[in-house]
Order: C-alpha cells, then structure tokens, then sequence
C-alpha cells in the first residue's frame, strides 16, 4: 500500500477529497487521539502521542499533494522543471518515490514511480529532458523543499 493510500485510509477520506474534508477527518481523529485526554494513563498517552503523529503526517502530507494545492503552485512548478536543471535524484525503490533536487533550489518527490522509470531515467542521454517528459506531468508529486530547510 503506498504512502497515499495509507494516508487516506487513516484520514478516513477518498481520493476525491478537498481540503476541507481532509482538514475535518483530520480534527475529528485528533479530538480522539489528543494526548491530553490521556493525562491519567501513561501508556494510552503515549499510545495516543504516537497515533497523532502519524495522524499529523498524514494530514500534512495529503495536503501536499491535493489538487488545490498543486494548483496554487503550479507557476513556480512549472518553472522549476521548464527552466531548472538536475542537480542530482534519489530513488527508493520500496516505496516508488523518486526525490529529484533541481539547480534552482527546489526539490521534489513523486510518487508512484515505478522501478523501470527511474532505471530509463538515469540511463537517459539527457536526465533532465527524460524527466521533463516521461516524470513531471506523470506522477504526483509534492514539493520537499520547504521540508528540507526545517
């Protein structure tokens, strides 16, 4: 099961969901799972501790990668991968997510990339014209960037 579909089930969402429904699974499981209802029980509260954070990634994670959010950055995406070259990509193969970091700063992950898309891309005579093409358009991706400087 890949990092979406995860995400998605713990949220409790679909994959049609907006960022409202996203935000509204996310309160309801963190009004059940909020460490502070636990003050009495060690180990429900680090149970608790534990299951919100994971219910914290999910959350951020699904925002990242949801359409409105893809779409409110758009300009700066397109830019990056029309104007920016690769400075270097990462591959990881259990989980299908390809990292690439381009010259302009930014740094990208996508999702779902098969083993046969990163092999065609390092075996590519121009990385970045083989991603430009064949990863870009064609997986879901999120920006790592702001991730990275944290």
């Amino acid at each position: 099961m890949s990092k979406i579909e995860r995400s998605r089930k713990l949220l409790g969402v679909t994959a049609n969901a907006d960022l409202k429904e996203l935000k509204t699974g996310y309160r309801n499981l963190m009004k059940d799972f909020h460490p502070d209802k636990f003050q009495d029980n060690e180990d429900e509260k680090k149970a608790a501790e534990e299951k919100s954070k994971k219910i914290i990634d999910a959350y951020h994670f699904l925002v990242s990668i949801a359409p409105e959010t893809t779409e409110a950055n758009l300009v700066q995406y397109e830019a990056t991968i029309n104007e920016a070259g690769i400075l270097d990509f990462h591959y990881k193969d259990k989980i299908e997510v390809l990292t690439i970091e381009y010259s302009d700063g930014a740094t990208y992950e996508y999702h779902g990339v098969p083993k046969s898309a990163y092999k065609n891309l390092c075996n590519a005579p121009s990385i970045t014209r083989y991603a430009r093409r064949h990863i870009c358009k064609t997986y879901v991706y999120r920006s790592t960037s702001k991730l990275v400087a944290d």
